[in-house]
């Protein structure tokens, strides 16, 4: 079947946004709104919800895509360096040109993961991240892979009051009925500053493997951000995210509130 425009840049679209997700691994697990994951955990017993929010824009070649995406994380600590982590997203996605527009949206596949910090010594810590998706998503309309997928994400973190940094270094097996690269790469890093008591400066730098067979760069990004903590609990954050090649959407604005019980 030969796609129009609108729905060919869909096609790459649905699942560059799913891809997003599958970094799960990556933006909806980390300290929100970071991408890049940091190697700390929760303790045991202990949880934290995270709600986030995300509106992306992409222009290009005269095709305009809107994205939005709300997604759920729950964070489990199962012991003092070991966490379990599931979360679900919801998306929304309008493609539109001057013959007309597309709109698909409903939930993504379920992601799981599991976090084990293994080294910690002198504010530098250390942690695996293996992963896998649930295909609980519609792929006939890409909202999904319409397979599990799995994934191993490598996490470096360094502690200098008032400073933090953070590295990350993956790999997801994109297992899919879309007809995408099944073997995706993924390396990133963040930093975090307090500004003061209750507010940090955030930024990030990353780049991962383009899921689109016909795709000439990888995506890339440059995201800035600030959190705020409302209380010991409670945390609010906002970011932007800026596209520094042609096949990542051009802006997304981020915004979320994080839970810790």
């Amino acid at each position: 079947m030969k796609l129009s425009p609108v729905s060919r840049k869909q096609h790459l679209s649905v699942p560059l946004a799913f891809m997003s997700l599958l970094s799960c691994a990556t933006a909806a697990f980390a300290m929100h709104p970071l991408i890049t994951d940091d190697a700390g955990t929760m303790g045991t017993g202990k949880s934290q919800l995270e709600l986030t929010g995300e509106y992306g824009h992409d222009k290009e070649d005269g095709i305009t895509t809107k994205t939005r995406q709300g997604a759920a994380c729950l964070t489990y600590g199962l012991g003092e360096s070991v966490d379990l982590v599931a979360g679900i997203p919801y998306l929304h996605v309008r493609t539109s040109d001057d013959t007309g527009n597309n709109t698909e949206n409903g939930f993504s596949d379920t992601s799981l993961a599991v976090k084990w910090r293994f080294y910690e010594h002198d504010g530098l810590s250390l942690a695996i991240k293996p992963g896998l998706t649930l295909p609980t998503g519609d792929d006939e309309k890409e909202l999904g892979s319409g397979k599990a997928t799995y994934s191993l994400f490598f996490i470096t973190s360094k502690e200098m009051d008032p400073w933090g940094f953070h590295l990350n270094l993956g790999y997801i097996r994109n297992e899919n009925s879309l007809d995408e690269e099944k073997n995706i790469w993924h390396a990133s890093i963040a930093s975090t500053f307090a500004l003061t008591e209750n507010l940090k400066a955030v930024a990030n730098l990353g780049v991962e493997s383009d899921p689109d067979k016909l795709g000439s760069t990888d995506p890339a990004f440059l995201l800035g951000g600030l959190i705020y903590s409302l209380s010991e609990n409670v945390d609010l954050d906002c970011g932007i995210k800026y596209g520094l090649s042609n096949s990542e959407t051009d802006r997304t604005v981020l915004a979320g509130i994080t839970w810790k019980f």
